[in-house]
């Protein structure tokens, strides 16, 4: 009885996967021929298009802001160097000195 079901299951192993490699070799064809077909690739290149202007476009933008961000970044330098400049302190009476005579 054993025998008889390895032996079974051994003739469908062989039988499956010849037929399987055989619908396998049919889609493969079919999927190529349709992927060349002329239809397929004028979307394929109408796709690559779009992409490559979209891409142009958000690298614009990304320019752009980088560029407005480092003229606010060198204002807000410039502004804080400018408000942070040390000041004298104010002079006393008798010229800005203070203290005992020697």
């Amino acid at each position: 009885m054993k025998l008889l079901l390895i032996g079974a299951a051994a003739a469908g192993y062989v039988l499956g996967t010849k037929a399987g490699r055989e619908r396998f070799e049919q889609i493969k064809r079919q999927s190529e021929k349709l992927w060349n077909s002329e239809p397929v690739q004028h979307g394929v290149h109408e796709a690559e298009e779009a992409a490559k202007h979209a891409a142009s476009a958000a690298g614009t933008k990304v320019a752009d802001a980088a560029s407005t961000a480092g003229s606010k970044a060198a204002a807000k330098v410039r502004s804080d160097d400018d408000s942070s400049e040390p000041t004298a302190p104010p002079a006393g009476p008798t010229g800005g000195t203070t203290g005992t005579t020697a």
